[in-house]
């Protein structure tokens, strides 16, 4: 898995490509979640159209990024996930925890 990261008007936009199979990759999210908490970002776009496969760890990922924010009033939209993650999403119910946008406008304004 890698990802790329940046901040735009105060949300944090993070881009996912590979597979979000958790393992070595969690911490390195979820640390850098916490980097952006502490500087007061509590808004999160999650493009996860490069992700190929997702595992339970994988989800655990994405709940916990999910939990952190809305502990601190804050929220995460995903964007744009292949037909395959979206299965997924909806397999789990998850499709009712995540809000899921088709563009990234459509994300950025939700959180505005």
């Amino acid at each position: 898995m890698d990802y790329k990261k940046e901040v735009v008007d105060n949300i944090l936009n993070l881009e996912i490509s590979g597979d979000l199979i958790g393992e070595n990759n969690e911490p390195g999210l979820v640390e850098l979640l916490n980097d952006h908490i502490n500087k007061g970002i509590t808004k999160c776009i999650i493009d996860i159209s490069g992700v190929r496969y997702m595992n339970s760890s994988g989800i655990g990922v994405l709940i916990t990024i999910l939990t952190k924010l809305r502990n601190k009033d804050g929220e995460v939209v995903l964007i744009n996930p292949s037909e395959q993650v979206k299965k997924l999403l909806v397999i789990t119910k998850l499709n009712n925890i995540f809000t899921i946008y088709d563009t990234k406008e459509e994300a950025i304004a939700s959180l505005k």
